[in-house]
């Protein structure tokens, strides 16, 4: 049914040129193979020196919008102004990406761009680079970091801006382009920049591409996103590590201390038990629900794909569930596993908490509302490592430590924006949601610019996003292309 629905709707929607497939691989390919971890500043402004020479070459005007300090990742702004335009809109994605862990890779190492026939885990086989003319399957993947988050936005639009000049036509409005360089670190830099820029990026609205299509394969617009923030919990047992037989029943365990704790957060249901986690949220519109009600059901597909026996929420749906906010555990470390386990209570163990917020939630109010409910587990909570005297004074000591948030946004069904994104996508067979599960500093967006946001997400939902063998299938680089360009095209 799924494969269904997205040839369908590829049917409905003729690509708005024929072009060197094989050309655009090998440029989309040399913008992979450039390491783009947003916390490595020098390898960010590399990505932003090569996509500045890609938006040359299409007669963009590119330049840098630089914060307040070198150690800030600039934005890369464009334009496409078009004469007796009424409206202006900006056109957003993001050029970094998340941390690699290379021992990890199967496909091929993060940043070495591999081209195989089809999904690893169906039993696709590695290609060689095609050659110009040659024919290339939709169903093509490539491997490498950045593929689909979100080195596919940048290529999606500088694609559809090089296919409507081939074609002799033009944007229908005042047309803006803004690559961020800081989204994957929670864009702590984002709201500074905009201000300082303010001028340079008015606009009428924003459409971001970013993220993942519907399990059906239809491409999603989305209306909202989770809020975000991230939380590093670190809890103490002795100063030294020590000998587990010597020691073991007698010196707390600081890994199962944390384990305790953590699992004190949530219901064998998946519900967050910290008091008033809920509390805030801004209850959906009766039109907002019926959006997804009308979205189709993955929710079984996904289970069998993904080898899932029961899920959380309680009966909740997939949808339904991301319309509430989260508490999730990104990684847990202490000591050593498998065979590099050692007889030892270790002196540490940490945790990173991802916390997603819907609309109605602050991130620093349910931050302090997880503070609350470490401190009612008999936890001492410091914003820094304890001293001696404070691990002898205390029995159990957390450091909890905070990283850059935004909250939510939504953008109402009804907005003008929203109903002209979701008309130039529907050729496409795309759905409608209020919001998905995804963050992005959309909110930053409302609060410094004063401009609605619609997202449409384009990637193949099974891409890996932010682990190991990231990948993306090359009908969803296609129609990432062709649904620019009618958006670009959008009255």
């Amino acid at each position: 049914m799924r494969v269904m629905i997205a040839f369908a709707a590829l049917l409905l929607a003729a690509p708005v040129q024929a072009a060197d497939r094989a050309a655009q691989l090998k440029e989309f390919s040399e913008l992979l193979a450039i390491p783009n971890v947003a916390t490595s500043i020098p390898d960010i402004r590399r990505n932003a020196d090569h996509i500045m020479a890609m938006m040359e070459k299409r007669g963009l005007k590119p330049r840098l919008l630089e914060g307040d300090s070198a150690d800030v990742p600039p934005a890369i702004y464009g334009e496409w102004l078009v004469p007796g335009a009424k409206r202006t809109l900006v056109l957003y994605a993001h050029y970094d990406g998340q941390p690699v862990t290379p021992e990890d890779w199967k496909a091929t190492q993060p940043f070495e761009p591999k081209f195989y026939s089809d999904r690893l885990d169906r039993g696709g086989k590695p290609l060689p680079f095609p050659a110009s003319g040659q024919p290339i399957a939709d169903e093509w993947r490539v491997y490498g970091r950045a593929a689909s988050d979100d080195k596919l936005g940048v290529m999606a639009i500088l694609e559809a801006v090089a296919a409507l000049k081939a074609a002799g036509k033009r944007p229908a409005y005042n047309l803006k382009i803004f690559f961020e360089g800081e989204e994957e670190q929670g864009s702590p830099h984002l709201a500074a920049l905009l201000a300082k820029h303010r001028e340079t990026l008015k606009s009428d609205g924003w459409v971001i591409f970013d993220g993942p299509s519907h399990p059906s394969g239809a491409p999603l617009v989305s209306l909202g996103v989770r809020g975000d923030v991230n939380v590093d919990l670190t809890v103490y047992g002795p100063v030294r590590p020590l000998h587990s037989g010597h020691y073991g029943n007698w010196a707390p365990n600081p890994a199962m201390t944390l384990a305790q704790l953590l699992a004190s957060m949530k219901d064998s249901n998946g519900r967050v038990t910290v008091a008033g986690w809920y509390d805030d949220v801004v209850p959906l519109t009766e039109a907002e629900q019926a959006a997804i009600r009308a979205v189709p059901a993955a929710d079984a597909q996904l289970k069998s794909e993904l080898g899932l026996g029961w899920t959380e929420g309680n009966g909740l749906s997939l949808l339904d569930a991301i319309q509430q906010p989260s508490l999730n555990i990104n990684g847990m470390r202490a000591a050593d596993v498998g065979d590099k386990a050692r007889n030892v209570i270790p002196t540490v163990a940490m945790a990173t908490l991802d916390l997603r917020l819907v609309k109605g939630n602050d991130w620093k109010r349910q931050v302090d509302k997880l503070v609350q409910h470490i401190q009612g587990q008999g936890f001492t909570v410091l914003d820094r490592e304890p001293t001696m005297d404070e691990r002898r004074r205390f029995p159990r000591i957390a450091m909890v430590t905070v990283g850059p948030g935004y909250n939510a946004e939504r953008t109402p069904l009804d907005d003008p924006l929203a109903k002209s994104v979701a008309a130039a996508a529907k050729p496409f067979g795309a759905v409608v949601l209020p919001s998905t599960g995804g963050s992005l500093p959309l909110f930053v967006f409302r609060e410094t610019l004063g401009a609605p946001t619609v997202t449409v997400s384009l990637a193949n939902y099974d891409n890996n996003q932010h682990a190991e063998d990231e990948n993306l299938r090359l009908g969803n680089l296609w129609r990432a292309i062709d649904v620019a360009a009618a958006i670009m095209e959008m009255r």
